[in-house]
């Protein structure tokens, strides 16, 4: 697996921040782009989950940057982490048949953003003559797919907040059935744009300082950049060539509300959840740990604890939860991917990060929230959830590798 995010531009990085409930919740920095400087005076939160610290200098060239949007740059750094700690030994027949699978919520809207600026903010006529192929969402999986030289199925998927999960879940499948001998799944998002900015603050979702999921005295989500990939193989693969398995994915489930754009449902979130377990042939009891999609509105947060009490039942009362977009922000079609290694991580150190900046506990949400510090645990199964806009939920189960 790799990641790059705003608690570090690795896996090792990415934990210790993790395990130590290390926020990287902060001001949005003005040199992302040369949009935010001039436009972060007109929005009313300033804080956000950025990458800081970056330079796509020192990943790439220029003249491969001239095709790469942020977003694009994010998923080819988080794929070379995963495929180098894999160990793949790239012969002709894996190259022609190994599927990419990656999602995005906007994918490259910071290169379009500055389009717009131009046109309309400093009455240019032209944009940049590349902004199509820089803007295009499929532009991380097609980039990926140049980095190592693959010609197997690869493709993008777009299901908002859900996008990097259900990427993981098809790319299981994928594997599972035999139609792929190996895939990189995973997600990237770059939406620390003004416009993007703007977007959601319209929406009014976003807290003024910081992102306390579970809390009663929460005040909204955070935003965050960052990408994160997985090498899926079938186990009898791996055993062969020597790796060392990092824990076994074993079940995916999904589902649509069907109800509301924006308002999410617990009968919908309740079905994906149920779908990953059966997927997977597990009993609720075996879950020891979720990685919850925790946003810190109340509507998401009510509705997955209430999502979470309707399949567990009694056992929900001693089931460790915790939301670590406290500290690396909502990534939005990241977010899946990210959680899905933070779970991993998990499940491989036997400690399970905390959901960070909690005070107290909103009495509608009846969990065991793990409280600002990481809890030593050995846990056979854990899920990481994502439920999104457009109510699309998908559900991850990992198993523990001994």
């Amino acid at each position: 697996m790799g990641v790059i995010s705003a608690l570090g531009h690795d896996q090792e990085s990415f934990w210790q921040a993790l395990a130590s409930g290390q926020s990287g919740i902060g001001p949005i920095p003005h040199d992302i782009g040369p949009v935010t400087e001039m436009g972060m005076n007109q929005v009313r939160f300033k804080n956000g989950a950025a990458v800081l610290g970056y330079s796509a200098e020192t990943y790439f060239p220029r003249k491969t940057l001239n095709f790469m949007d942020r977003f694009a740059q994010f998923a080819v750094i988080a794929a070379r982490e995963a495929v180098a700690q894999a160990g793949i030994e790239w012969t002709e027949e894996l190259r022609e048949n190994a599927a990419i699978i990656t999602g995005s919520c906007m994918g490259g809207r910071f290169t379009e953003e500055i389009g717009y600026w131009e046109l309309f903010h400093h009455g240019r006529h032209r944009v940049h003559p590349l902004t199509i192929p820089l803007g295009m969402s499929n532009a991380g999986v097609s980039h990926i797919s140049m980095e190592f030289g693959l010609h197997g199925p690869a493709y993008t998927i777009s299901t908002a907040c859900s996008s990097s999960a259900h990427a993981i879940g098809n790319a299981l499948w994928m594997v599972r059935s035999g139609a792929a001998p190996l895939a990189i799944a995973g997600g990237s998002e770059a939406p620390l744009f003004l416009g993007g900015l703007k977007a959601w603050e319209a929406m009014r979702v976003v807290s003024p300082d910081t992102c306390r999921p579970f809390s009663a005295n929460r005040s909204g989500m955070i935003l965050g950049e960052g990408a994160a990939m997985i090498v899926i193989e079938p186990l009898e693969r791996a055993l062969a060539r020597g790796a060392t398995p990092l824990a076994e994915i074993v079940g995916f489930g999904m589902s649509a509300d069907a109800c509301h754009v924006t308002q999410p449902s617990a009968e919908g979130a309740a079905r994906a959840i149920r779908g990953a377990l059966r997927d997977g042939g597990l009993v609720p009891e075996q879950v020891g740990y979720i990685n919850a999609h925790g946003t810190a509105t109340e509507a998401n947060d009510r509705m997955e604890a209430a999502a979470i009490h309707a399949v567990f039942g009694s056992h929900a009362e001693a089931l460790p939860v915790s939301s670590t977009k406290s500290m690396h922000g909502h990534t939005l079609g990241a977010a899946g991917a990210i959680e899905a290694v933070a779970t991993l991580l998990a499940l491989r150190n036997k400690v399970l990060p905390p959901t960070a900046n909690f005070t107290e506990l909103d009495p509608e949400c009846e969990l065991d929230v793990i409280p600002n510090e990481a809890r030593a645990a050995e846990v056979e199964v854990a899920l990481s959830q994502s439920f999104a806009f457009g109510g699309l939920n998908a559900v991850l189960a990992f198993r523990a590798w001994p």
